[in-house]
């Protein structure tokens, strides 16, 4: 018996899944709080793959998929939210990933972030600010939260870069100008040429993928804009060299110099399981403190970590000082804190009351 698209949807609202997986000749699987787990005892069979999924697929998503193997959309489920699909082949047979994007833009406090440091971030009203994090860490939920916080306290135009749109914001204070990727623009570069003549105050731009994008990024934070951006890192130093390192070697003491000054800040997230059910983010943030700047300057960017352990009063906190804090309110399990770790021996230490100096560059 064929699986109907939207009763799949609702089982995935019902059960709080952040994902589901579809392939032909297999069972359908939810992801629950970070698991996978088999929803169905029977196979779909590959035209039931295809009967669910292409109806969605207007020409030229079908035209991409039939040329890359793969694409991105986006789907509203009726009063369910926004589902962003990956669809691609797999030895020859059709898959799908869904990821669910509620209806409801969620606050700082929802998704349980250090909302005054991250707001303190966001009152700068032009440079870079950095949401990092492994695939599927919430780095778009922060993004959303940070667009809609603005959206309420700031007289301004955002412009939306996206691949594709995931939550869809009502406009309060300011105008939000959402472009996704193939039904509105052609590429993340094109977009953020083409913003600079559209009258924006903040641009978002959801992954700095290649050096094209990430140099565009970069000038529209140096000519007076605020831009928000993603990259797939596990920390604030390994952001910043993966930066640099994106560039040719001749170029990269002057990329150097361009990051000290339009860099305002990194926030990096990693989800684990909360003691009180569903998942809740570690989060390292980094300021760009006068210190900070100098030391990506110089290139002494390791010494970057010790800077984020001493500086709490910018807002700073490092993972292992937000694990720590999370086994102190009760929020995660201890065996959950230490795997989340970089240095589960220095978190261990830090909870039995031990003082330690966390050695920099000993981040994954």
């Amino acid at each position: 018996m064929a699986i109907n698209l939207n009763l799949l949807l609702k089982v995935m609202v019902q059960n709080k899944a952040s994902d589901t997986h579809i392939r032909g000749d297999s069972q359908v699987f939810l992801r629950i709080n970070g698991n996978i787990t088999p929803i169905n005892s029977s196979n779909m069979t590959q035209k039931e793959v295809e009967d669910m999924i292409f109806p969605l697929m207007n020409a030229r998503l079908k035209k991409i998929f039939e040329e890359k193997h793969e694409a991105d959309f986006s789907f509203e489920g009726e009063g369910l939210g926004r589902f962003r699909f990956n669809v691609f082949n797999h030895k020859g047979k059709i898959g799908v990933a869904i990821r669910h994007i509620p209806l409801n833009i969620p606050s700082f406090e929802e998704l349980k972030l250090p909302a005054e440091p991250i707001k303190k971030l966001l009152q700068n009203e032009r440079g870079l600010i950095l949401v990092t994090g492994i695939t599927g860490s919430g780095k778009t939920s922060t993004l959303a939260a940070m667009i809609e916080h603005l959206n309420q306290i700031w007289d301004a135009h955002i412009i939306t870069i996206e691949d594709p749109i995931e939550f869809a914001f009502t406009e309060k204070k300011c105008i939000i100008s959402q472009r996704e990727l193939g039904a509105d623009t052609t590429s993340f570069v094109d977009a953020l040429r083409a913003a600079m003549r559209q009258d924006p105050d903040v641009i978002l731009v959801g992954e700095m993928r290649d050096l094209e994008t990430t140099q565009a990024a970069i000038t529209a934070a140096e000519t007076g804009h605020l831009v928000l951006a993603t990259l797939h890192t596990m920390n604030a130093v390994q952001t910043i060299s993966r930066i640099i390192d994106m560039y040719p070697p001749h170029q990269q003491a002057q990329v150097r110099l361009q990051m000290s000054e339009s860099l305002r800040g990194i926030v990096s997230q990693r989800l684990l399981p909360c003691s009180k059910g569903g998942r809740l983010p570690a989060v390292e943030i980094m300021t760009a403190t006068p210190h900070v700047k100098k030391m990506i300057s110089e290139n002494t960017i390791d010494a970057i970590n010790g800077a984020i352990a001493k500086g709490g009063f910018y807002g700073m906190q490092t993972f292992n000082q937000s694990l720590v804090k999370l086994h102190k309110e009760g929020m995660a399990k201890l065996e959950d804190i230490l795997q989340a770790a970089s240095n589960p021996d220095d978190v261990l230490l830090a909870i039995k009351g031990i003082e330690q100096e966390i050695e920099p560059g000993r981040g994954k």
